[in-house]
């Protein structure tokens, strides 16, 4: 059952899989992943290799690699428990393939094991993950911008994440925060982002930590008339953040986004009958119009600039 699950699931994102190896990250990721597995395999190759096998097959695994390799899987089931999205499973899997995939190699080989070390050096170095490019309805912050726009209007409620550009976390959060800005957008109600990693003074005004040990990437902040009223993760007396899983579920429920739409909706109609009330005709507001003010009111920055 397991099994037949584990299918559908790969065939119903086989769309998305194929756009991944598309990408260098991806496949240079997936060559490394499976590194050790097309050495120990490879004809012409493998009967070169040292075994601790009884038969002395060394184009197969020893007991030592098998439970090596039993150990990653169960680390990797694990791991993507607390998982959200596609891309944080792929990830969970790359990274502790990875560092499964050194001991192996310096068991088998000093020097192959030097070797690929190096090259997961050089892969962190050169290869970054690809940030998320969807559709969006938020609005990215400066530091010169942030306090200007939380202010501008004290009827307007804003959702603010504070993110970094190199933490996984975050980048794989992108996508949720994504989809959230585009279920529940609207005047009274807007999202908001910062990297914090690049404005270093914004982390330290808003005490949200860049330490990896804080776990404190990404935090979301709702403010309502430029005053923080919701925090999440929250942080503790050592200064680190309480375990929170960032799904759609959880900050829909934490922030009551339903309600808080519906309170914007209800603001929006009471300025409309305003607006009639003083002879202005009120302007029609539709996903066309939120897109196009988003993007007038975009800041300069862009995504790909950050």
């Amino acid at each position: 059952m397991a099994l037949i699950t584990g299918l559908c699931t790969f065939l119903y994102h086989l769309p998305q899989i194929y756009k991944w190896l598309l990408k260098p990250y991806y496949m240079s990721s997936l060559f490394m992943t499976v590194a050790f597995l097309v050495v120990r395999k490879a004809p012409g190759l493998c009967e070169h290799l040292a075994t601790q096998r009884e038969d002395g097959n060394s184009c197969d695994f020893d007991w030592r690699e098998l439970e090596i390799l039993m150990f990653l899987s169960a680390i990797v089931m694990m791991k993507n428990r607390r998982a959200i999205t596609l891309e944080q499973h792929v990830g969970n899997l790359f990274l502790f393939s990875k560092v499964a995939n050194v001991v192996l190699f310096f068991r088998l080989d000093i020097r192959l094991g030097i070797l690929y070390l190096a090259l997961c050096v050089a892969f962190l170095m050169t290869c970054k993950p690809p940030l998320y490019m969807g559709p969006e309805y938020i609005k990215y912050f400066s530091d010169k911008t942030i306090d200007e726009e939380l202010q501008r209007d004290s009827r307007v409620t804003w959702i603010v994440e504070f993110y970094a550009n190199w933490s996984s976390d975050c980048q794989s959060f992108a996508p949720v925060f994504a989809d959230l800005s585009l279920k529940y957008n609207c005047p009274g109600l807007k999202f908001g982002k910062v990297d914090i990693g690049r404005y270093g003074d914004i982390s330290e005004r808003f005490k949200v930590s860049t330490s990896p040990l804080s776990k404190q990437l990404p935090s979301l902040v709702l403010f309502q008339e430029g005053r923080e009223v919701i925090r999440r993760p929250m942080v503790d007396n050592k200064k680190r953040a309480v375990s929170w899983t960032f799904n759609e579920e959880n900050i829909i429920r934490e922030f009551n986004l339903n309600e808080l739409f519906q309170k914007s909706k209800k603001l929006n109609k009471g300025r409309g009958l305003k607006e009639e009330q003083s002879g202005v005709q009120p302007l029609e507001v539709t996903d066309e119009l939120h897109s196009e003010t988003n993007n007038l009111e975009h800041p300069t920055e862009s995504k790909k600039d950050q």
